[in-house]
């Protein structure tokens, strides 16, 4: 009995964990990028609603609220598991039926976007959102239920012990050794000329790149223990989901609003 007790808290904690995407600074990013990226009226209601540059101060909050109870409801909102080789087709078809497979992270961001068009002022739904839509651009929170969008999967990063899931929630944006208003600024130049597209693009087709991404890792593997070639083969992809990110998440807040 003591030993299945042990087994069940190992499993509520590894859960917990699947619950986080990208760390403080991804988060950051994604809000500066999305912040720089509103018109003047949402950038003014997002201000009204949580203080100047509170979309970025805010944007972790639904992370640190994992240790308050009354918010359990929406650990499962931070991930969305999908299945390997789903179509286009499929994954919208998901999307436009949000609780078909339970209540997750697609429901999450539709819902809170049907809060905020009820009530321009409702601060929480806005502060879930800004989170939701970073989560939504972290591959492995489109990752496989059986292991936990790849918490389950152990690797070795430069000497430390640590999960596939939790490099991509920050390891590999650590690597570049930024600052978030540094590295967002960074982001913003680079893409400054594919801009236009990147705009163009709709949140579906935004996802769609990240479900490919998703793919990529995890065919790629945990053999290879040369994470500079690790960092090599992925940063550049890293840094174009959470550029998506924030212009997704600006594109909405300037619908909204």
């Amino acid at each position: 009995m003591r030993i299945k007790k042990v087994f069940l808290l190992i499993q509520l904690l590894l859960l917990s964990l699947s619950s986080m995407a990208y760390d403080a600074m991804g988060h950051r990013i994604i809000a500066d990028i999305a912040y720089n990226n509103l018109t003047a009226k949402a950038k003014k209601q997002c201000d009204k609603i949580l203080g100047k540059n509170g979309l970025i101060y805010a944007s972790t909050w639904p992370d640190e609220i994992r240790s308050d109870k009354q918010y359990d409801y929406s650990y499962k909102w931070h991930y969305q598991n999908l299945k390997d080789s789903l179509s286009i087709d499929q994954i919208e078809q998901l999307y436009k039926n949000p609780t078909a497979e339970g209540e997750h992270l697609f429901y999450a961001i539709q819902s809170m976007q049907t809060r905020l068009k009820k009530d321009k002022n409702d601060a929480e739904a806005l502060k879930f959102l800004v989170h939701f839509m970073a989560d939504l651009h972290q591959p492995m929170h489109l990752g496989r239920a059986e292991d936990l969008g790849a918490n389950k999967i152990s690797v070795q990063w430069f000497g430390k012990s640590t999960n596939l899931h939790a490099v991509w929630d920050g390891s590999i944006t650590e690597s570049q050794k930024m600052s978030y208003s540094e590295y967002s600024r960074y982001l913003q130049d680079s893409f400054e000329k594919v801009k236009t597209q990147k705009q163009s693009e709709t949140l579906m087709q935004s996802v769609n790149h990240v479900y490919a991404l998703r793919t990529d890792v995890y065919n790629y593997g945990v053999a290879d223990k040369n994470n500079y070639n690790y960092v090599y083969n992925f940063a550049s992809k890293n840094n174009e989901m959470m550029y998506n990110a924030g212009i997704q998440l600006a594109k909405m807040l300037n619908s909204l609003f």
